[in-house]
């Protein structure tokens, strides 16, 4: 019925009840988890659960705010994973100025060295997709801009997902006009989300999908706890009402929207 578009699940917060967290996601009726990768080794990882369970598809990149972190040999290493037909996207890949190293104690010139090392990556993997053919999931905070500029480069070559949209509708359809996705998490149930709801109440219904972003950001009625892929239900729900439609309605919505972004195998 639904599809949970954007999860973790090879992060701590879900291991210790992960055979729970898969049971509930069932009972909440959603039969596809999208798991994502934040650098090569969690990219590996993401491609273990996606091997070991039908229903989990495996999205392979590096996070911006990792790409410091990543050692020699990502190019090929990030590659290396692509070819295995449960990998269905690059991701997620971007830009992201909100937790830069003046955040943490560095200086003007380590935050512009970090920009342009971000700037690298997020033009990699989208040569690396419009190589592959692959779908980009995008991670953008605070970087508005600059990363709607580098996109533009591949209008044509490659189609993205702006996942964890919570900017206006004017935002979205800047992107829908290059081609391009948006996908809300539980932030859109929050009171203070109001940009978010407009857009979700308002964007075509073929270019919108729903995710938790598990294990963070947990809508209400489950604000402030650990997230997991059931609870991309409650957002669905949230999203209906929104829209003055069926919770049904968004199911059908939302799961060809994903089946035509990721072309799932099998589907």
């Amino acid at each position: 019925m639904l599809t949970d578009t954007h999860a973790h699940l090879d992060f701590p917060q879900l291991q210790a009840d992960f055979d729970g967290v898969l049971s509930r996601a069932a009972v909440a009726q959603v039969t596809r988890i999208v798991t994502i990768g934040t650098s090569v080794e969690g990219s590996r990882r993401a491609l273990r659960l996606a091997e070991a369970h039908p229903h989990i598809f495996a999205v392979a990149g590096v996070h911006p705010n990792n790409v410091a972190e990543e050692p020699a040999g990502y190019v090929e290493g990030l590659r290396a994973l692509t070819g295995n037909p449960h990998v269905v996207a690059i991701g997620e890949t971007g830009l992201d100025y909100h937790y830069l190293p003046s955040t943490r104690g560095g200086s003007v010139e380590d935050d512009a060295a970090n920009k342009r090392l971000q700037a690298e990556f997020f033009r990699w993997q989208l040569s690396l997709a419009a190589e592959l053919q692959l779908p980009v999931v995008i991670h953008e905070r605070d970087a508005w801009e600059d990363t709607v500029a580098i996109l533009r480069e591949y209008t044509g070559r490659v189609r993205a997902v702006f996942h964890c949209f919570g900017k206006s509708p004017a935002h979205a359809q800047a992107i829908f006009d290059l081609g391009h996705l948006v996908s809300f998490t539980g932030i859109v149930t929050f009171k203070n989300a109001e940009a978010a709801q407009k857009t979700a109440a308002t964007c075509p219904a073929d270019r919108y999908m729903v995710e938790t972003d598990c294990p963070y950001l947990a809508p209400i009625p489950h604000r402030g706890k650990t997230c997991e892929p059931s609870y991309v239900r409650h957002t669905a729900e949230f999203i209906a009402k929104l829209r003055g439609i069926p919770l049904e309605e968004v199911a059908r919505e939302t799961e060809r929207t994903a089946n035509d972004f990721f072309r799932f195998p099998g589907s």
